[in-house]
């Protein structure tokens, strides 16, 4: 990796669409969702009404508020499901969009960062002692992608 490091959190600016809220449909389990950020968080409800209401959302700000409410019964394996889960929804969300997938490869070898104080899970914690789990996957997604590039599966 390089020293290179590309910070992204808000939907705005040249990497905003690394961003779950950012406005990219994708199309998974037979239907289509407003945002990354929809199916992730619909998926910690998945075969339950709350999971259409939560696809059903319009504001990506507002079904993550839903998503993180334990008003709704969440499923017992979410622990042990999330990271796959985000790794589906980033892996369609730039499969499925050739200008967000040729922003993703374009971004070569940087570490990406997702940096924010609000969330040390997904993000760096905005100090860096996050796990930036969001950024590991779209490092992820981006070798796969350049693996299917080079092998010409793409």
């Amino acid at each position: 990796m390089s020293g290179n490091v590309i910070q992204f959190y808000s939907t705005k600016g040249e990497y905003g669409p690394f961003s779950n809220f950012s406005a990219h449909r994708l199309f998974l389990k037979g239907k289509t969702w407003r945002t990354s950020e929809h199916y992730f968080q619909a998926q910690k409800f998945a075969g339950t009404e709350h999971e259409e209401e939560l696809r059903m959302v319009e504001s990506p700000m507002v079904v993550a508020r839903m998503g993180r409410s334990r008003k709704r019964p969440l499923r017992k394996d979410w622990d042990a499901v999330k990271d796959d889960i985000m790794r589906e929804a980033v892996m369609t969300k730039f499969t499925q969009n050739k200008e967000l997938k040729a922003l993703l490869l374009s971004t070569c070898d940087a570490a990406l960062v997702e940096h924010t104080a609000n969330d040390s899970c997904w993000a760096d914690g905005g100090d860096g002692t996050g796990k930036n789990m969001l950024g590991i996957i779209l490092m992820e997604v981006r070798e796969k992608l350049k693996e299917e590039q080079e092998s010409g599966s793409a």
